[in-house]
Parts: structure tokens; sequence; C-alpha cells
């Protein structure tokens, strides 16, 4: 199950590291309550909590989804090639309440942007911000994207680029879930 080994991959790396839930929540502004709650899957993080979480661990958010828990040393340091084949991340499942996430470049480490395939579910409602960028491509379906008050709506072939520290939320509309690249540049501006 997808949210379980997220839940165990977090927890691996903060024992790993020798941190408690509670030097956690200071490091990312969450409770210990609610980090507890995420690693004894009881509550799914949104992708926001997950950058927060990866960040205070000092890891790419891709050790967080991936099934060995990033725990694969990567290949090359300056270049990351994955191949059709050896995507990982989501469960094949069709559940339309979930979000899933797919890394791309998960062998690269340091890298600045966090580049993803998303499915995203149909009903998501609650809003996320997080410093940074981000950049969206619609690969297949339609994207109905809120952005502070706005709402828009993307189709295969439109794209996005905006400042994620404003709240915002995407979630695929009709009868098939959208595909959406997703590029993150996580890092603070200076």
């Amino acid at each position: 199950m997808h949210e379980k080994r997220i839940a165990d991959n977090i927890k691996k790396l903060r024992l790993a590291q020798g941190l408690s839930l509670e030097q956690v929540a200071k490091r990312t502004g969450l409770t210990r309550g609610y980090l507890s709650k995420i690693e004894n899957v009881h509550k799914v993080p949104k992708f926001s909590t997950l950058l927060k979480i990866a960040q205070s661990l000092g890891v790419d958010i891709a050790s967080l989804i991936l099934e060995d828990g990033g725990t694969e040393a990567p290949r090359e340091t300056k270049l990351s090639i994955v191949r059709a084949g050896e995507k990982s991340g989501r469960d094949r499942k069709d559940n339309s309440n979930d979000y899933f996430y797919e890394p791309l470049a998960f062998r690269m480490t340091g890298k600045s942007m966090e580049p993803f395939i998303v499915l995203p579910s149909f009903n998501n409602k609650e809003s996320m911000s997080h410093e940074g960028e981000e950049f969206i491509y619609v690969l297949e379906g339609s994207w109905e994207f809120t952005y502070g008050d706005q709402i828009y709506v993307l189709h295969k072939g439109d794209s996005i680029y905006f400042d994620s520290s404003i709240p915002h939320v995407g979630k695929s509309l009709g009868t098939v879930r959208a595909r959406v690249l997703a590029v993150l540049y996580p890092s603070k501006r200076s």
C-alpha cells in the first residue's frame, strides 16, 4: 500500500538519524501528534507536508515515496536516467480519493528540482502551499487548478508555472483521471 510505504520510509529515515517525533515536528512546523498519525498510517500526508518532512530529514521527496525508501545508491551524481520499466512510487490501483506521485529523477542526489508524474484525485479540496515554484504540464485528461481564489481549467498540452507559496490545489475533471508532469523547485528564493 502506497500510504504504508510512505509511513515506513519516514519512520525509517527519522530513526536512522536518531530523531524523535518532537524534533521532526520542530523542524517542520507540524505537530508531534500529526507526524505520529502519518507514521502509523492514520493520516495520509499532502504533498506539501511530504516536502516539509523530506527537507527536515535532509532527503529528496522521492526517498519518502519509493519502495526502497531511497536506499538505492545513485548510479551517477551528474546524470540520472530512469528507464520506463524502472519507474516506481505509486500503486497501480485507481482510487479517486488519492493522489499518486511517480518520481522521475529518484537516482539523482542533491537536485534542485523534483520532477514527478502526478495522477490527481477527482475530489481533492484541500489547498497546499510551500516555498518554491512549480511547473505543471497536462499530459492526459483535464485538470482543474485553484490558485488563491482563481480557478483555471487545463487540458492536454496546457501548462502552468506558478509561485507555490500561494495556496493551490488541483483535481482531475471528467471521467478519466488526469495525468500531469509536475516539476517542483522547492528551495527558498534569495
